[in-house]
């Protein structure tokens, strides 16, 4: 029975970490400066899903976890802004490979995954609390 909480809370751990990186990419997506105030653009981040070993529900079901959050080798995009402090010789200012609608619709798959997991949790709080009142 509690394995569902432990799968269901891992799901939850993983698709937070999903968000957080795809916040972060949707917030720099205009940075053209890195931390150290040099002209190289924001490189967006992916997270990883993969299995949970430690997590094994009696049914065969496991757990998630993230695999890794890798850092994207797309190259920026190129825009003709002259006027640019950042822009170089040409006048063309480098900007992070950050698609909004790709970012947008992989927010709304993530938190809908993330409120499924709420929901496996209070079915199975539910579960539990009948469990107790007919053994009870």
């Amino acid at each position: 029975m509690f394995s569902s909480f432990d799968i269901s809370t891992s799901g939850l751990v993983a698709q937070r970490t999903r968000l957080n990186a795809i916040s972060s990419n949707l917030a720099n997506m205009s940075t053209t400066r890195n931390e150290l105030g040099q002209p190289i653009p924001y490189s967006p981040r992916y997270v990883t899903f993969q299995t949970d070993s430690d997590i094994h529900s009696p049914g065969g079901g496991a757990g998630v976890q993230v695999g890794s959050v890798e850092i994207s080798t797309k190259p920026p995009q190129m825009k003709y802004q002259p006027g640019h402090p950042d822009a170089d010789s040409r006048g063309y200012v480098a900007y992070p490979n950050v698609n909004m609608t790709t970012e947008m619709v992989d927010a709304m798959q993530a938190t809908r995954a993330y409120e499924a997991n709420v929901g496996v949790l209070e079915i199975s709080k539910d579960m539990s609390r009948q469990t107790l009142r007919i053994i009870a």
